[in-house]
């Protein structure tokens, strides 16, 4: 399913399935640390509707969330993000998991938050729901006090000095047997990574909807770039349209 103009019969009917995502969502390999960004946006630039994202999505759009955390080692998310998707446990769809055992993966991806402040109680459903044990990314500067609550919880990451370093968050997660990285968001995580050149994939998820308001991008923050990317695939899906872009080679 490589190229715009290639359709598979999936594709040409407007409608997907699991299978033909999983080949569409293939990785080239599991051992190259890789950041793949997920988010899902309207027609008009829209992030989110209602203030969350997943008013903006389909089944379609949802089908192909759980194929990317199939593939996925650890789902990566802002701490934003986590109380305003009130993020809890991650747990595949049976026949997910069960395709995660066939090649040799653990049930479920582990899930990991990146926080500053460390403003996140540990009694939120993201830590007491969890399939297995968290990952807080922070930074040296964070309160130690915070740090040392969120350990009795999850397994914390110091990665930078005074703020958070997207490059070093992705070799210590590589570091920790987890190289495959979805990032779920929010937009000031994104335009982070995007900042330091670390973004490798975007897989977007199109919405046939006009929201208009004052809904931000899937990025915020941060300095102008123009990262060129290439088109992967586009697949029809009803009236969703489902891209992957990838960085272009070097």
């Amino acid at each position: 399913m490589s190229g715009a103009a290639g359709r598979s019969p999936a594709e040409a009917g407007g409608s997907v399935d699991r299978a033909g995502l999983l080949a569409a969502y293939a990785l080239p390999d599991r051992e190259t640390p890789r950041v793949r960004m997920n988010f899902v946006m309207s027609l008009d630039g829209a992030v989110a509707l209602g203030g969350r994202s997943g008013g903006l999505g389909d089944d379609a759009d949802r089908l192909a969330m759980g194929v990317l955390r199939t593939l996925a080692d650890v789902v990566l998310v802002g701490a934003g993000t986590v109380r305003a998707e009130s993020y809890g446990g991650l747990r595949l769809r049976d026949e997910n998991a069960a395709w995660r055992r066939e090649h040799g993966l653990a049930d479920e991806p582990r899930l990991a938050v990146v926080s500053s402040a460390l403003d996140l109680e540990p009694g939120l459903p993201f830590f007491a729901e969890a399939v297995t044990r968290p990952i807080v990314v922070t930074h040296a500067a964070s309160d130690p006090s915070r740090r040392a609550a969120l350990a009795e919880v999850a397994d914390v990451l110091v990665c930078g000095e005074t703020a958070v370093d997207p490059i070093a968050m992705r070799d210590a997660l590589a570091g920790a047997g987890l190289p495959q990285i979805l990032c779920e968001g929010g937009p000031h995580l994104f335009a982070s990574l995007v900042e330091v050149d670390a973004v490798d994939e975007l897989c977007l998820s199109l919405s046939p909807l006009l929201v208009s308001g004052d809904a931000g991008r899937i990025t915020a923050g941060g300095h102008e770039h123009a990262r060129r990317m290439r088109l992967v695939h586009a697949i029809p899906a009803g009236d969703l349209l489902l891209l992957r872009y990838a960085r272009r080679a070097a």
